[in-house]
C-alpha cells in the first residue's frame, strides 16, 4: 500500500463505530478496478471493506449507491450494508462467506445466465431508486470528462459518436423504460454458492453505478459483458420479457452497442484518473472496437427503426 492509501485506510477503520486500527486485521482483496477492497476481521468475524478510489466521486453518486445497496438487501438479492461513510470514503459490507465470485467462463452455462436474469427481474420490480441516471447521461458524462482530461480516442471517434447519437435519438423517440438497474454486470459482481455443480444461491454486489435506467440496457450490457451469442441472447430475452418481439430484440441489441460506447469512454477516462496496474486504454479501445462492429452491422439502421 502507498503511504497515502494506508493513512486513508487507518482513518476509515477508525471511523467505524466500535473499531480501532489496532483491533482490526486488514488484508487486501483482489478484484477492485476503481476502488481498493479489503477483508477486515474484527473479533474473529470477517467484513468486506471498500475504500473509494481517487476521482470516483466525479461519476459515482455515493448516497444513491448506498440507497440501492440497502434496497437490494431488503428484497433479498444483495448483502447487508453495515457501515457507510462518504466523508472518509468507506463502506463496510456483510462478508458473503461460502460464496465465490463468478467468472466469465461460468456464463457458458445457461443456469448462470438464468440466475442473473432472474436477479435483474427481481431488482427491476422493486421500488424506484433515489437516483435516476440513464445510460445516455452516463455516456455523455464520460465523453465530456474525457475531453477535459485529454484522453486518447480512435481516429474515427466522430463517426462512432454519430452512430451512438442515432441510437440515443431512437430510444428517446420511443421513450425510456426506467426501472431500478444495477448497471455493472462484471462477472465478479455475481457471487454464488455451489453444491457440487449446482448453483444453490446467487447474490448481486457492488451498487456503485445503480440508478433508475433503461430496462433493455441492463439486459443488453450483461449479454455483451459475458459474450453471449445471438441464439442465447434470444433465449435470455424470452426468459426476462416472457416473449421475443422484434422491438424488444432491437432495444436490447442496440443497447449492447450503447453499452460498449459507455464503458469504452469510461475506460479512456479512467486511464487519466487511475495509476493502477490495469490497462484501461486497451480495455477502452477494445470496447469501442466492439461498438464499431455493431454500428457496421448491415442490420444497424433496421434495429434503430424497430425500436
Amino acid at each position: 500500500m502507498t503511504t497515502e492509501l494506508e493513512q486513508q485506510l487507518q482513518d476509515a477503520v477508525n471511523s467505524v463505530p466500535g473499531w480501532t486500527w489496532e483491533e482490526v486485521d486488514v488484508a487486501p482483496l483482489d478484484g477492485g478496478v476503481t476502488n481498493a477492497n479489503f477483508v477486515a476481521i474484527k473479533g474473529g468475524k470477517k467484513h468486506f471493506m471498500k475504500v473509494y478510489g481517487p476521482g470516483t466521486e466525479s461519476f459515482i453518486n455515493r448516497d444513491g449507491s448506498n440507497d440501492a445497496a440497502l434496497q437490494a438487501h431488503e428484497i433479498g438479492i444483495g448483502p447487508n450494508v453495515l457501515h457507510y461513510d462518504k466523508e472518509t470514503g468507506l463502506e463496510v459490507v456483510e462478508f458473503l462467506d461460502g460464496y465465490r465470485a463468478s467468472l466469465t467462463s461460468d456464463y457458458a452455462r445457461t443456469d448462470f445466465l438464468e440466475h442473473v436474469i432472474d436477479l435483474y427481474a427481481t431488482f427491476h420490480k422493486s421500488k424506484p431508486l433515489s437516483d435516476t441516471k440513464d445510460v445516455f447521461e452516463m455516456t455523455q458524462e464520460h465523453i465530456d470528462q474525457g475531453a477535459e482530461l485529454g484522453v486518447h480516442r480512435p481516429v474515427d471517434f466522430d463517426w462512432l459518436y454519430h452512430q451512438y447519437s442515432k441510437a440515443r435519438e431512437a430510444f428517446f423517440a420511443s421513450g425510456l423504460d426506467l426501472v431500478p438497474c444495477h448497471n455493472d454486470p462484471m462477472p465478479g459482481n455475481f457471487m454464488v454458492t455451489m453444491d457440487g455443480d449446482t448453483i444453490t444461491d446467487m447474490k448481486m454486489i457492488d451498487y456503485e453505478y445503480a440508478s433508475n435506467n433503461e430496462r433493455a440496457y441492463e439486459i443488453g450490457v450483461f449479454l455483451a459483458e459475458v459474450f453471449v451469442d445471438e441464439k442465447t441472447s434470444l433465449e435470455m430475452i424470452e426468459r426476462y420479457y416472457g416473449e421475443v418481439r422484434a422491438s424488444t430484440v432491437a432495444r436490447v441489441t442496440v443497447a449492447r452497442a450503447v453499452a460498449d460506447m459507455k464503458w469504452g469512454n469510461w475506460a479512456l477516462q479512467q486511464r487519466k484518473l487511475q495509476d493502477w496496474d490495469f490497462d484501461y486504454q486497451k480495455y477502452g479501445i477494445w470496447k469501442l472496437a466492439r461498438a464499431r462492429m455493431m454500428f457496421n452491422d448491415p442490420r444497424w439502421d433496421d434495429w434503430l427503426r424497430t425500436i
